[in-house]
């Protein structure tokens, strides 16, 4: 049975369209549509119910050695407020789970896919070292993300917190009265805050948000705009078969560190494919599991694709064989049994957002 977030009857009451989706019932999409929850992130400011997210309170003398092993970025770079990207691998190098690691004053706090909490849970308990303590608060927390290039002037109209944090860092502070967690972090690409508190508190600020006019969005715009950046999902562009660094992840996996889960796969491994993103050069939209050749032989497949509303046209995510992923490179991609032509490009798709505002 699928799980129901704390926003659910929200959604019902905004007329949203609600599907499966990693175990709970989640908006795909409000009355007014995809594009225009699209563009409202892109240009003003959107919010969307991320609860569905796991979340791990990690502590004891030696949650950091203990990290520092299950993860694959350097925990030691952390201080007191910061964020962190990072991944637990298996032991062949897979990826078990992307995920956003918080350095608490008395702890950790990790942030996990909602398809994955149960698989984690057993990986940490499973290399759980002495005095380590981990506290599943999934169900607990409520987890909302206010995104776009007016989400700092729309939120200082309900809190007096500094905004200004730098990107990947978060403040513990009160919003309408209720003590919350405000990260600056998102997965759209746009200037952006995430919020974590108790259900009622997140709804209460959920209610506020809408009332003065901040436009929900569902999952299928999330999907669109995290794919014009280039942010992978995890189940499509990375899981247990897929490595960081052919996932294009070697930037968050510090190869230097002593020793962690999977480096040894990693270094040694022989795997020729890369992930690689890749505009459509003729009409059509790729979907994922679609093949993609070179001079008619196949060379990998399609991850994740879309409609891209600002470039108008299809784009792309895929794994396809190192010797063809230089940028500029043409590429087909087999859409109905045709060959549509395809370049590989630099990421991200869309330039000059508001991210770093």
């Amino acid at each position: 049975m699928t799980q129901r977030t704390s926003l659910y009857n929200r959604h019902l009451d905004l007329n949203a369209k609600i599907i499966p989706f990693s175990g709970f019932d989640m908006p795909v999409n409000y009355a007014k549509g995809i594009l225009h929850e699209y563009n409202v992130v892109r240009s003003k400011c959107g919010i969307f119910d991320v609860s569905h997210m796991g979340q791990f309170f990690i502590s004891g003398d030696k949650a950091n050695k203990f990290l520092q092993n299950v993860t694959i970025n350097d925990v030691s770079k952390l201080k007191v407020y910061d964020a962190q990207y990072s991944a637990m691998c298996n032991t062949d190098g897979g990826i078990i789970d992307d995920l956003i690691l918080y350095k608490k004053p008395n702890g950790y706090y990790m942030v996990v896919n909602a398809g994955n909490i149960d698989k984690n849970l057993e990986w940490l308990y499973n290399n759980i070292i002495d005095n380590v303590q981990i506290k599943n608060q999934s169900s607990d927390t409520s987890l909302i993300a206010v995104q776009g290039p007016d989400s700092r002037k729309i939120l200082s109209e309900i809190t007096n917190a500094d905004l200004y944090i730098k990107f990947y860092s978060y403040t513990d502070t009160n919003i309408l009265d209720e003590s919350v967690m405000l990260s600056r972090t998102g997965y759209t690409g746009e200037l952006g805050f995430e919020l974590y508190g108790p259900h009622e508190s997140i709804i209460k600020i959920w209610d506020k948000l809408i009332d003065i006019g901040v436009e929900p969005c569902g999952l299928a715009s999330r999907d669109i705009l995290r794919i014009e950046m280039k942010y992978c999902l995890y189940g499509n562009d990375i899981n247990e078969n897929t490595n960081p660094i052919e996932a294009g992840l070697s930037w968050i996996t510090a190869i230097n560190k002593n020793t962690f889960i999977g480096k040894e796969s990693m270094i040694n491994s022989n795997n020729n494919s890369r992930l690689v993103a890749f505009r459509m050069l003729d009409k059509g939209i790729p979907r994922h599991d679609y093949e993609i050749q070179f001079k008619g032989e196949q060379i990998g497949s399609v991850t994740s694709g879309t409609q891209s509303f600002i470039l108008k046209s299809g784009i792309g995510l895929g794994y396809i064989e190192s010797q063809y992923s230089k940028i500029g490179s043409e590429i087909d991609i087999i859409i109905r049994d045709k060959q549509v032509r395809a370049e590989v490009i630099r990421p991200p798709f869309i330039k000059n957002t508001s991210l770093l505002d």
